[in-house]
């Protein structure tokens, strides 16, 4: 089994913080298996973690978190950029046309994004799959319920950090059963649902620092475009 990363932010992403060698550090560290750098709306620093992770023993996966009409989207295996914007089944098929593979992060959290605010169980259920561990809800309430979807559903299972910083990379990570180490075998192994997640929240103190750093960080964004 391998261990991966799936939902990790840079300094590229908003409210991130670290640049990629960091993040990278981390999860050799950690003896992580892959990593997936997830910025919002934005690709670059993911490239850079796919071309750079050899280097760290690590296999990277292109990817990010994107911002579809309903919520949040997180497009793994990708070559280019997704379009912000889109209705979630046009950002699932842009995913897919790439060869790639759509997972719904923290799905029924309406505060951070989640589409569940925005779309029936039914489109939910298109998904490749469901991201069923968050260590960043503050209960355990949101990542119960989509467990229980992913169940009811029969949909494969994944679990992320969603670190925003380098230190809380690997804190939930997907154990994925694939059948090569590469970014194709562990796409496909979770296609298939050959997964199970392992995690631990993360600390209250932590997410907060998190989400204050972010708000600071957009801010000062939101002051410069004014000069």
């Amino acid at each position: 089994m391998l261990s991966v990363e799936l939902h990790a932010h840079s300094e590229l992403s908003y409210d991130g913080r670290d640049p990629v060698d960091l993040l990278l550090e981390q999860a050799e560290a950690i003896g992580l298996d892959a990593l997936a750098i997830t910025d919002h709306d934005e690709f670059d620093a993911s490239l850079e973690a796919a071309r750079k992770a050899p280097d760290y023993g690590l296999v990277g996966i292109p990817g990010m978190e994107i911002t579809s009409q309903a919520g949040h989207v997180l497009g793994l295996g990708l070559e280019e950029p997704v379009e912000p914007g889109l209705p979630f089944g046009e950002t699932l098929d842009r995913i897919r046309e790439q060869g790639g593979i759509a997972v719904v992060p923290h799905p029924f959290q309406e505060s951070r994004h989640g589409v569940m605010a925005n779309i029936t169980r039914d489109e939910l259920a298109a998904a490749d799959a469901i991201e069923v561990y968050n260590s960043r809800l503050l209960t355990g309430r949101g990542n119960r319920q989509a467990g229980t979807f992913a169940e009811e559903f029969g949909l494969p299972k994944t679990a992320g950090s969603d670190a925003h910083i380098s230190e809380m990379v690997g804190q939930a990570v997907t154990r994925v059963d694939a059948d090569e180490r590469s970014v194709e075998g562990i796409l496909d192994a979770v296609r298939e649902g050959r997964t199970e997640v392992d995690g631990k929240r993360t600390p209250w103190r932590i997410s907060f620092r998190q989400a204050a750093g972010g708000a600071k960080r957009r801010m000062i964004a939101k002051l410069l475009e004014l000069f």
